[in-house]
């Protein structure tokens, strides 16, 4: 029988008095004591929190800079599961696909232990209220091979109401997590400040912690720049934090190389795959040739496809729609009103149906996701980091591509399990316990008050030479010339990775110089920060890897055969301030990796 100790979240509030009596500092001060903290609120960390209110009693905290009723990036809906083990099909299949897909470079553990839950998560997110399409003989309707389809404009809403209704957890939303709390390469908790309390700043003590942050966008400049520079495919608001605040306090991490560049509906940036598996539309070039087969259907290959096709003057590239049946004319509108609105007025304000018109398709800039590729944390099959009682679910999380909304929610439940384990093992001696948290508070107070110092320093800033908005814009620009954005068709070479690197060391010098005159500008000046420190972090990456096994999404002009000898992971760790380059070998088919150094 295990033994279960409940810890209730324990607030406490005091005065901080900072310099001057200005509205725009730090003036209280916030510390939160609780059993785990999740950084997150979207889809892994809400899915998380149901599990560890399922198996325990243990008080949450989570911590999310948005709202969980619209945040992360099921904010607007889905409309498939696209992670799904169909009938007929069984996990192996899937980890199949997806080291397929990534051409090797995959955890073979990680992908099995997230396909053997696919389904599970899915008839949990069925009965909280998700409507899943069935047939007259009431069996979900596939779409492909993995698929399902489903209404789910309001998924978010209910994975929020369900956590919402859990009695030991504390939804903090509006709140920006900043950095971890490390000591021993054991994690503590995090500080934050609230972005709507009035001068607030938190520290959340925790035993442990899920890194729930989703992956980075707003790394290159958008193929939408200007005034709709955050029209992204991801959300805008997804800044790398998380990998941030793992790389600041030394964890590994893995595939950073390995980026992802979604293709895309032209301007509207909506989903592809809806129009392409749910009609059977083909890729096509302006002269109406398939081009698809000639470079491979892998994901990066069908951006890569569409890039060459452009280069070499067959452009513009479509997806072929026309000719398609009125029936499916409509699914495609309702489809898309559900989960991308700008495609459907798009066709609307045309006047044509999909039928009448193909639909033009382009790549987006590149991001860092590791939901669609191997990017992210380096975990064992727990979730675990190499930072002691830190995890990692969902985007955050490397080694499991294609992992999608279902896989995230797995790995959040892989996680919480885990956590929920590992504390009922120590709730045996409850004394130690107590001891080492008001421990941890005693430690923290002077780094909780430099921390409370760094924030005014900023807020108390006269006007800097340059802005967040304009510093943003120049990273942009650095990485989408030098590092493999749009601009140069996503290639590079070493000399451009050097230039890059060595800009971007300086814009990150000119960011310690910003201000801001509220706490929400406060919030943008840590999101330039973090975004810069994923850009070096990727850039060490890109000059790791000396082949080219993804074209596009690693398309290196040096190296732009695939090798062998990259038959590894390239992970990385920040020592003394620089990246260090860690090389892995692969966890192959029925082996399981656990971290020992």
């Amino acid at each position: 029988m295990r033994i279960r100790k409940c810890r209730k979240t324990i607030f406490s509030i005091s005065d901080y008095k900072t310099m001057g009596e200005s509205a725009m500092q730090i003036n209280e001060t916030k510390t939160i004591e609780t059993d785990i903290l999740i950084i997150g609120g979207g889809t892994a960390g809400c899915y998380a929190a149901l599990t560890i209110a399922e198996q325990s009693d243990y008080s949450v905290v989570i911590a999310e800079k948005a709202n969980i009723k619209r945040s992360g990036c099921l904010a607007a809906g889905v409309n498939a599961i696209n992670a799904y083990i169909v009938e007929g099909r069984k996990p192996e299949d899937y980890v199949d696909y997806a080291k397929k897909d990534a051409d090797g470079i995959v955890r073979e553990d990680l992908l099995l232990t997230m396909s053997q839950g696919l389904n599970r998560v899915t008839e949990k997110m069925e009965k909280l209220g998700l409507v899943i399409l069935k047939d007259e003989n009431g069996r979900y309707v596939a779409r492909g091979n993995r698929n399902i389809k489903i209404n789910g404009e309001n998924i978010k809403p209910i994975l929020a109401d369900a956590v919402y209704a859990l009695p030991n957890v504390t939804v903090i939303n509006r709140i920006d997590i900043t950095d971890y709390i490390v000591e021993n390469n054991t994690i503590l908790g995090a500080y934050g400040f609230s972005i709507d309390e009035p001068g607030t700043a938190y520290r959340i003590l925790a035993k442990k912690v899920l890194c729930a942050t989703g992956g980075a966008a707003g790394l290159y400049r958008p193929n939408n720049p200007g005034f709709s520079r955050h029209k992204m495919w991801y959300p805008p608001f997804n800044t790398g934090a998380g990998y941030a605040m793992g790389i600041n306090a030394g964890a590994e991490m893995t595939t950073f190389e390995m980026r992802f560049i979604a293709l895309r509906c032209k301007d509207t940036i909506a989903p592809t795959g809806t129009i392409a598996q749910g009609v059977g539309a083909k890729q096509v070039n302006s002269k109406g040739d398939v081009y698809e087969t000639k470079y491979g259907l892998t994901t990066s290959q069908r951006v890569y496809g569409t890039v060459m096709e452009n280069i070499e003057g067959r452009g513009p590239c479509y997806l072929r729609t026309e000719g398609i049946t009125p029936q499916q004319d409509e699914s495609l509108k309702k489809a898309y009103l559900n989960m991308a609105p700008g495609q459907t007025l798009k066709w609307l304000e045309s006047g044509k149906n999909p039928s009448e018109q193909n639909v033009e398709i382009e790549g987006t800039e590149p991001y860092v996701v590791g939901g669609h590729t191997a990017s992210g944390y380096w975990v064992d099959t727990y979730r675990r980091t190499t930072i002691h009682n830190l995890f990692a679910a969902g985007d955050v999380a490397g080694g499991c591509p294609q992992k999608y909304v279902t896989g995230a929610m797995v790995e959040g439940e892989i996680a919480a399990k885990t956590m929920v384990e590992e504390l009922d093992m120590a709730a045996g001696d409850c004394a130690d316990s107590c001891v080492s948290t008001e421990d941890a508070r005693e430690r923290t107070d002077s780094g909780f008050a430099d921390k409370v110092a760094e924030y005014n320093a900023i807020l108390g800033r006269s006007e800097g030479m340059y802005s967040t908005e304009q510093l943003e814009d120049a990273m942009q620009k650095v990485m989408d010339t030098y590092a493999g954005g749009i601009g140069s068709h996503y290639q590079f070479n070493e000399k451009q990775l050097e230039l890059a690197k060595e800009k971007i060391e300086h814009i990150r010098k000119l960011a310690d110089g910003v201000s801001a005159e509220d706490y929400h500008e406060l919030m943008f000046a840590y999101e330039l920060k973090e975004r810069l420190t994923v850009c070096l972090s990727l850039i060490a990456h890109l000059a790791a890897r000396k082949e080219t096994r993804w074209h596009s999404f690693d398309e290196n002009l040096d190296y732009p055969e695939k090798s062998d000898e990259w038959l590894k992971y390239v992970n990385s760790k920040k020592v003394d301030g620089h990246i260090q380059i860690i090389e892995r070998k692969l966890v192959g088919r029925g082996e399981i990796y656990e971290h020992s150094n």
